[in-house]
């Protein structure tokens, strides 16, 4: 029993230690604190108090307290508050550095304590944190690391956690969609826009409001004898050479996409409701409103989003063709999954509007301190195949607007285009979100999900490392061709992780995902063992009017996985499960989940009284024979 104590004390020290501060055991270096606890005794008999762990990050004191069994995190009285008995100050973990938070908070200028409780080891434990002032114990969700007490998150974790203030990112979600839908309100009202001709008007402007030595918007002025959109056409046009945008046939490409502006009429005539040209109202409006946000951010994919939110505002075509634009939080945890460095060549040959490629090179240049090798991560090292000409056009829009030089994005079709152009790229990392469900029968089954993932690791440079986020049934393999090209996966490259993630990843779109990792052109051994993880416990919930959003704990939930993932700390089969793996299983951690847990001593006292009890009650009334031996 002492050597389990001390595996609970060395899991706490080393989630303390994670956190890069300095921190006291049984007791406190701080001098108004100890003089605090001098008469702070869980007993209450005005002896010393000693909780387990003490440490300061900024203002906040934290106190913790563990125990071995995971049964002994908290207890609670009949009204459903923390019971501060003195047994259960001494028995529970929580409760016994609640009691030393709050004596604290009374007896010294520490107002802001969080006290946590922890129990169990590294596998299976149990983090329970409340905040405690002089006034007030609030209990919290309970966490999986410390990660929220770092320097960096603390403060915005009691802002929000426990003040209850909106989170930035939330207000400025709100102001976005907001935003959004006026304007698909507003370009379908004056504007008259089919929706694929919407983002496209978004971008053409966005793009020659960057022309700042020739473009004004003052010139937009309702003349019909250059129109204003073709003034716009100009000045987009003379900001793809400032670009760099070649070759030429890609630069006339994009612009084949925007010269609709030129000369629709609706958009180059002056609206009497609006006292100007619907093309100005639309400038006025980005210029003053999105402009800003974008480039305000390096990893969202602002364009993307508008993308989709004017898909989901009108019903558009997103949805048959297969279009499942990938959230932000997930673009940069692929990324965080495939290790992606700064050396790395990186393709998306299903790029969209681009979303992995901005999270890609945002990874990238953060980790860059070579101005030179910046240069190249934005001109040599980003890649994208888009089969759709508008969305080529919008995420090569995307790119350009973010600085990437080139852009080095091509308009093709990837299944069909030749392997071996695709390979002379040297991609060292693959992401992908292939098109969903457009395998529908024998003639289409070269579209399966499987069939991508395929192609995209043939390209790839041997050892390179690929991430694709696909529906949970791609992984079943329920098709006969669709194991055949699974067994062709394994004979050829390396699973390395399937991760399932939260059902609610695509809110709306109703496709549960998971991300599934691979290596390159090395053939699966047999008895490698993939990761298998549950994922779906992310730290992000819907809300209401905005979708899904992460909460306080999605950055905890992040660290997990990712620690976990890289071998820094176990975790129980619930959570990960390591297995073999043959073509024809279920690539995913619900086929091959197991129970781990052992059952704590009070439930397996009671598991055995109710069987004791249930024999007894059988034998007494005559049905003894159900339990004896059968004679051989």
């Amino acid at each position: 029993m002492p050597n389990e104590r001390t595996a609970t004390d060395q899991f706490v020290r080393r989630q303390i230690e994670e956190l890069g501060i300095s921190y006291d055991e049984q007791g406190s270096s701080i001098v108004e604190v100890r003089d605090a606890l001098s008469n702070g005794s869980k007993t209450g008999k005005g002896g010393v108090g000693k909780p387990e762990f003490v440490f300061l990050v900024k203002d906040f004191l934290i106190i913790i307290e563990d125990k071995l069994s995971n049964d002994k995190i908290s207890l609670f009285d009949d009204e459903q508050e923390l019971d501060m008995s003195t047994k259960a100050k001494t028995d529970y973990a929580l409760n016994g550095a609640v009691h030393y938070a709050r004596h604290i908070a009374e007896n010294s200028s520490f107002k802001k304590l969080f006290a946590i409780g922890i129990t169990g080891n590294e596998k299976h434990h149990v983090i329970q944190p409340a905040f405690v002032s002089d006034k007030e114990v609030v209990l919290l969700d309970e966490i999986e690391t410390l990660e929220n007490f770092k320097e960096e998150n603390i403060e915005r974790y009691f802002s929000v956690e426990v003040l209850g203030v909106t989170p930035p990112e939330e207000k400025e979600l709100k102001d976005i969609l907001v935003l959004s839908k006026r304007l698909h309100e507003d370009l379908r009202n004056y504007g008259q826009l089919s929706e694929r001709e919407k983002p496209l008007v978004v971008s053409a402007i966005m793009l020659a409001l960057e022309d700042k030595d020739n473009f004004k918007i003052e010139d937009l002025n309702g003349n019909q004898a250059k129109k204003d959109g073709k003034k716009i056409f100009d000045s987009l046009s003379t900001y793809l050479d400032i670009a760099k945008v070649h070759p030429e046939v890609k630069k006339r490409a994009i612009l084949d996409e925007f010269s609709f502006i030129k000369t629709r009429v609706t958009l180059n005539t002056v609206d009497p409701n609006l006292a100007k040209t619907p093309l100005r109202y639309f400038t006025e409006f980005i210029e003053a409103n999105i402009l800003h946000v974008m480039k305000g951010t390096e990893k969202e994919d602002i364009l993307g989003r508008f993308y989709g939110e004017f898909v989901k505002y009108s019903d558009g075509d997103g949805n048959g063709l297969g279009i499942v634009l990938t959230p932000s939080h997930i673009t940069t945890l692929m990324c965080d999954l495939v290790d992606i460095k700064p050396e790395d060549v990186v393709l998306d040959p299903c790029a969209g509007t681009s979303g992995f490629l901005i999270a890609a090179m945002s990874k990238m240049l953060e980790q860059s301190k070579d101005p030179d090798q910046s240069e190249s991560i934005k001109k040599e090292q980003i890649h994208g195949i888009e089969i759709r000409e508008d969305l080529h056009t919008i995420a090569t829009t995307n790119m350009i607007l973010r600085g990437d030089g080139k852009s080095n994005l091509r308009r093709d079709d990837f299944l069909r285009t030749d392997p071996d152009s695709i390979k002379e790229i040297n991609a060292t990392v693959g992401l992908m979100n292939p098109p969903y469900s457009q395998a529908k029968n024998a003639a289409t089954a070269h579209l399966s999900e499987l069939s991508f993932i395929y192609r995209l690791l043939d390209v790839l440079d041997p050892g390179g490392r690929a991430a694709v986020i696909v529906p949970q049934s791609t992984m079943v393999g329920k098709t006969a061709r669709d194991r055949e090209v699974k067994r062709a996966i394994l004979k050829h490259h390396t699973l390395k992780s399937v991760i399932t993630l939260n059902k609610d990843t695509f809110y709306g779109r109703g496709t549960n995902p998971c991300i599934a990792v691979f290596t390159a052109h090395e053939p699966h051994q047999e008895d490698d063992r993939v990761m298998f993880f549950n994922f779906e416990d992310d730290g992000f919930e819907v809300r209401k009017h905005l979708g899904l959003m992460p909460t306080e704990l999605e950055k905890d939930r992040r660290k997990k996985l990712l620690d976990v993932y890289k071998d820094r700390r176990e975790a129980s089969t619930n959570f990960m499960v390591k297995s073999k793996v043959t073509p024809e299983d279920e690539w995913l951690h619900s086929f091959y989940y197991f129970n781990d847990e052992p059952p704590a001593a009070d439930d397996f006292v009671k598991t055995m009284a109710d069987y004791l009890t249930f024999e007894f009650g059988m034998r007494s009334s005559g049905k003894g024979y159900l339990f004896d031996e059968e004679d051989e």
